[in-house]
């Protein structure tokens, strides 16, 4: 039994954790604070000529006050796929186009818009949670295998210590992220 194996078990579990917060924060820049930010359109596909393509790629998308939010496409002739697109993502959003550019204004939240978005935010977090306990325990089990194996049992308990170190470091990021989120949110 080769300690470097035990080792890429505790990276394939980093790897693990950081993929998931990678994730967290990709779905918490899409939950909106209030705040109008170009990224909440960021998964928006537009049909451009028969195929589904991210509006980044026929449009560029801008923040000119905290309320709005346009979109200038490249073609004048995308204005109403993009439309179309806003509308069928069903964010809540209602552009409105002048010919030339795609204007959304982002409406204020509500006391209980904002309690439904903390909970949604939320829940994004312990997904994430999940997914980091669920990289500890394939550790965990990897290093069980491993002590059947012929492994030592101080070499188990001291790289189980580190996989549990390594999932409280990751855990207290996503605590940091969503406290972070919920402030944003509450903010006013």
């Amino acid at each position: 039994m080769d300690i470097d194996e035990v080792k890429m078990l505790l990276d394939m579990a980093e790897e693990k954790m950081d993929k998931a917060i990678g994730h967290l924060d990709n779905e918490l820049r899409v939950v909106r604070a209030g705040r109008a930010n170009p990224s909440m359109l960021s998964g928006i596909m537009v049909d451009y000529y028969g195929s589904l393509t991210p509006l980044s790629q026929v449009a560029s998308v801008n923040s000119p006050d905290a309320r709005t939010i346009t979109v200038q496409p490249w073609e004048k002739k995308m204005i109403d796929p993009i439309e179309r697109a806003i509308m069928a993502a069903n964010l809540g959003f209602n552009p409105q186009n002048n010919g030339e550019v795609v204007r959304i204004v982002v409406p204020a939240l509500t006391e209980d818009r904002r309690k439904e978005l903390v909970k949604q935010v939320k829940q994004l977090g312990e997904n994430a949670r999940v997914s980091i306990r669920n990289a500890r325990r394939d550790v965990n089990d990897g290093l069980k295998k491993f002590q059947k194996d012929g492994l030592g049992e101080d070499i188990v308990k001291d790289y189980e210590g580190k996989a549990q170190k390594l999932t409280d470091t990751f855990n207290k990021k996503v605590d940091d992220m969503l406290a972070q989120k919920e402030k944003e949110i509450l903010t006013v």
